[in-house]
């Protein structure tokens, strides 16, 4: 799952909409209560990009392939409880309930977790499942390169910067 920061201003807001309109969230300030769900994701995306850093410190470090890069990630966040790859919708779910719960602008709470989870949980996939799409348009830009090789990457990260530009995501 990943998060681009110009998504997280609408997957706020249509969130805080979606529990209001279901009945499953009652507040005065919905604007406010955006920017706690804005909130809960941008430091989610912090964790992870901190996670990232690590992870690649550490297969430099200790020349591992790339390959062991995702396995080495998810060891490093599930050491402190942070969850990445397919736990890490559930997590921010639970994240963003919490922030509910303890947040000044939200009066009432009316659904259970699994509700408000049955409401936010398409709206999020929506909004984060772009990243096939955008993989797919960046590895067609680089389909002369043969993946794994340090060109690759570079290569990689380059077309996939450029159709994040084009598409406005960051």
């Amino acid at each position: 799952m990943k998060l681009y920061s110009g998504k997280i201003p609408i997957l706020a807001s249509e969130i805080v909409r979606a529990l209001i309109d279901e009945n499953l969230m009652e507040t005065a300030s919905p604007d406010e209560v955006e920017l706690d769900v804005a909130a809960v994701f941008k430091e989610y995306s912090r964790q992870d990009r901190d996670y990232t850093e690590k992870a690649k410190d550490l297969c430099e470090k200790r020349s591992m392939p790339y390959s062991s890069f995702p396995r080495l990630k998810r060891q490093l966040a599930d050491q402190s409880g942070f969850a990445v790859g397919d736990d890490a919708l559930d997590y921010i779910m639970t994240q963003l309930i919490g922030s509910f719960l303890h947040s000044q602008f939200v009066e009432e709470v009316f659904g259970e977790d699994q509700d408000l989870k049955r409401a936010m949980r398409p709206i999020i996939k929506r909004h984060t499942e772009i990243e096939d799409d955008l993989d797919s348009e960046a590895r067609s830009k680089i389909k002369n390169l043969a993946e794994g090789t340090r060109d690759w990457e570079i290569e990689y990260a380059r077309a996939m910067e450029q159709v994040r530009r084009r598409r406005k995501l960051d």
